[in-house]
């Protein structure tokens, strides 16, 4: 491709919009210009539509192939302001619910005056035949949301690509560009997710000034998101939030230092002082910590006690009517859940913790207290409700969450409209974050009990910090282990493979009429393809066809070739082929088709989804789901999680990936019939005990490893836990 040295400016009406690349927004236009000369464009236009006027600033160059070509590198546009160019435009698919039939009806009737007939009166599209009033709502609400977008991507243009920009606008509205320009930064905030560098670019083309409190600020809680979000962090030492910020920021260290003390002085950000350091965290994070350690001292303190003749009457009760006799450890267990206010249950698979909460819930319905039982996810509260045979909920769910009319999400249930249950039982709770631990205490009465049921050998929450693990280490939490394996239970060579990893015996291998199998391979290639064959073709032939949905390949890394990336796109093309049957949408780099497994990777807690009627809201990281249908028309995936099914418009499509194989930190909470684990060496850090024991504890029914044989012997030998920095064990002793 050659240049001529002239920079030059080319406007018209985009008539075609012959390429677009979905994961850069590189983009080959036709443009017609004011002479009707047909000019082909191309560079990065983000939310390019036919009909739209473009001013193009670039250069003319040659394409060996295509010829003549304008490359463009920065443009101006705006809607079309005549009659062709709105119906080229609404025909062209930007408008939900707007196809080349429906926009002639409108174009026709109400001609140049259509778009301020949309945004105004859409009452008026109802008067056209075939358009209801709750279509012609729909179809203004798309446009006016579209209008808003592109204000944001107009402003934003240079900076942040589409997907970003449709979260910018979900979160600040209509009136986003005006936070924008007045704080850059809170394009940062977790639920846009744009990095601190594009931020502070649109802060610098703003004049803002480098040394601004402002934007060490911002850069500071950056660092501290940044590292609570991919190592789990809930602060961090002084001295490495100041190295960091100041590498992110470009400024002198000893210039951070300062702003950071004032910021300190000012209560913008907090600190903690262990052991002659000081620990920086955001507020609401200290303010989380600080709920926890509060909240547990009071419900200890407030907790109605039993006398010991009357647990020991409750347990003997118990014991007659499921005709049992437990084990001196679960009867401990049982003491403990009447004698504590808080009391924590932890222990291996096999351990017999589904049995002891069994009877906990009948001990505290005979003694008269309402009992509500609670898991982080869907998946763990539908395996609790099955294990015990009662209801079970998300913690979400169990706190009403809520949006509120700005946006935000709330629980309705907290320190003013507390939690009616007496007793909180929570499975799962290796995986609680902070945020959520301290909405739930924040939620308990005065008197109730918190009973936190958990396998604290695995791995730790994805979101910040280590609480199940902090709350045991504290040694104020009464802590109760279960430790053996009973009968049933040691006929599975899962479990006592699950136990062997625990105790740093690497896993028994070489047996083959068991639960837990061993396929050895050397080559990550051969281990790729050896996964996908034992999907497609072994395991059904001895098991039959519908074993395929019951299998979950579970993998360390994300990365390499055997990585969760690659395997997906190998048992995609196995599992779900390409036909002219199956609809099929491209986003972010992922062909989604219909008949996918596709796995929810941010908590949403707006989608609506629909059971058995009834309609509820929030799907979250880890929920795993099938693509029934893709409406190419409304633009709009049909998926079903378990018994939900919700609705997915195509910009919420970076939410979701391909979910044949899965990592194991997504596999956190849930349980699947089979579970297929690749061995093969990858970052030191994934190749940990705590990781390998949570994959293996993932199955029911049947483990299959399959890789080299050194690598689970590696693995079990690293019981290097890496470090969460937090300060909740040492207020929990503070306040305790």
């Amino acid at each position: 491709m050659s240049h001529t040295e002239k920079y030059e400016t080319v406007s018209g009406k985009i008539e075609n919009v012959v390429y677009r690349n979905e994961n850069n927004d590189y983009t080959v236009l036709e443009i017609v210009d004011g002479e009707d000369n047909l000019i082909t464009a191309v560079g990065v236009m983000p939310m390019s539509y036919e009909g739209e006027n473009v001013t193009l600033r670039g250069r003319w160059t040659v394409h060996k192939e295509f010829g003549k070509q304008f490359a463009f590198d920065s443009f101006d546009k705006s809607l079309p302001d005549d009659v062709d160019g709105i119906y080229k435009y609404l025909s062209s698919g930007t408008i939900k619910g707007v196809g080349p039939v429906t926009a002639l009806k409108i174009v026709n009737k109400f001609g140049v005056d259509t778009f301020d007939v949309i945004e105004h009166r859409p009452e008026w599209i109802s008067d056209i035949p075939g358009i209801t009033r709750k279509k012609a709502a729909a179809i203004s609400e798309s446009f006016r949301q579209q209008a808003g977008m592109r204000g944001v991507m107009m402003f934003c243009k240079d900076y942040i690509g589409v997907g970003e920009v449709a979260k910018v606008y979900k979160k600040f509205g209509a009136g986003a560009v005006g936070l924008i320009k007045d704080n850059p930064y809170i394009l940062c905030d977790s639920e846009v997710g744009i990095p601190f560098a594009k931020a502070d670019a649109i802060a610098r083309s703003l004049g803002s000034d480098p040394m601004s409190s402002e934007r060490v600020l911002s850069g500071i809680t950056y660092v501290l998101s940044h590292n609570g979000a991919l190592a789990g962090h809930t602060c961090l030492p002084e001295s490495e939030v100041v190295s960091a910020a100041a590498e992110l920021l470009e400024l002198d260290p000893d210039k951070i230092s300062i702003i950071l003390n004032d910021l300190l002085d000012n209560s913008d950000l907090s600190c903690y002082k262990k052991n002659g350091i000081n620990y920086i965290m955001t507020n609401p994070t200290a303010e989380d910590e600080d709920t926890i350690a509060r909240g547990l001292s009071r419900i200890i303190a407030s907790a109605s006690h039993f006398g010991a003749g009357d647990i020991a009457s409750l347990i003997q009760k118990v014991e007659s009517s499921l005709d049992i006799s437990f084990a001196p450890l679960q009867r401990a267990a049982l003491y403990a859940s009447l004698e504590n206010g808080v009391m924590i249950l932890t222990g291996g698979p096999g351990t017999g913790k589904t049995t002891v909460v069994k009877a906990m819930l009948s001990i505290f319905k005979s003694a008269g207290l309402k009992a509500v039982l609670a898991a982080p996810t869907g998946r763990a509260a539908k395996r609790m409700s099955e294990a015990t045979g009662e209801e079970a909920k998300t913690v979400h769910r169990m706190l009403e969450m809520e949006r509120t009319t700005d946006g935000s999400m709330r629980f309705c249930r907290n320190e003013r409209n507390p939690l009616s249950e007496s007793v909180v039982i929570v499975d799962e709770a290796s995986m609680l974050d902070l945020a959520l631990t301290a909405a739930m205490l924040r939620a308990m009465k005065r008197g109730s009990r918190l009973i936190l049921i958990g396998d604290s050998d695995q791995l730790p929450s994805v979101g910040a910090g280590n609480v199940l693990a902090d709350l045991i280490n504290s040694d104020r939490i009464k802590t109760i282990r279960l430790t053996e394996i009973f009968r049933q239970s040691k006929e599975s060579l899962i479990i006592t493979n699950a136990h062997r990893i625990n105790e740093g015996e690497p896993p028994i291998i070489n047996v083959t009429d068991s639960d837990f199998f061993f396929v050895r391979r050397e080559r990550e290639s051969d281990i790729a393809e050896t996964v996908a064959t034992l999907i497609d073709e072994r395991l059904p032939k001895t098991y039959g066809k519908y074993i395929k949905e019951k299998i979950q390949v579970i993998t360390p890394s994300k990365k390499g070739v055997a990585g969760v990336e690659n395997l997906n796109s190998i048992l995609q093309a196995k599992l779900n082929p390409p036909t002219k049957f199956k609809k099929e949408k491209a986003s972010h780099g992922i062909i989604f088709r219909e008949g996918d497994r596709v796995m929810q990777i941010v908590n949403n807690y707006d989608i609506e989804w629909e059971k058995n009627g009834a309609v509820g809201v929030g799907l979250f990281n880890g929920d795993i789901g099938v693509i029934e249908y893709i409406d190419l028309s409304e633009e709009i995936l049909h998926i079903r999680f378990d018994d939900r099914t919700a609705e997915y418009s195509y910009d919420m499509l970076e939410e979701l990936e391909l979910a044949y194989a899965i990592t194991v930190h997504k596999s956190q909470g849930s349980e699947y019939p089979v579970v297929i684990i690749p061995m093969y060496a990858c970052a030191p850090m994934l190749m940990a005990r705590n990781l390998l024991y949570t994959a293996v504890t993932r199955a029911r029914r049947m483990v299959i490893l399959v890789g080299r044989s050194d690598i689970p012997r590696k693995m079990t030998e690293n019981n290097r836990l890496v470090q969460r920095f937090t300060s909740l064990k040492d207020k929990i002793c503070d306040y305790i």
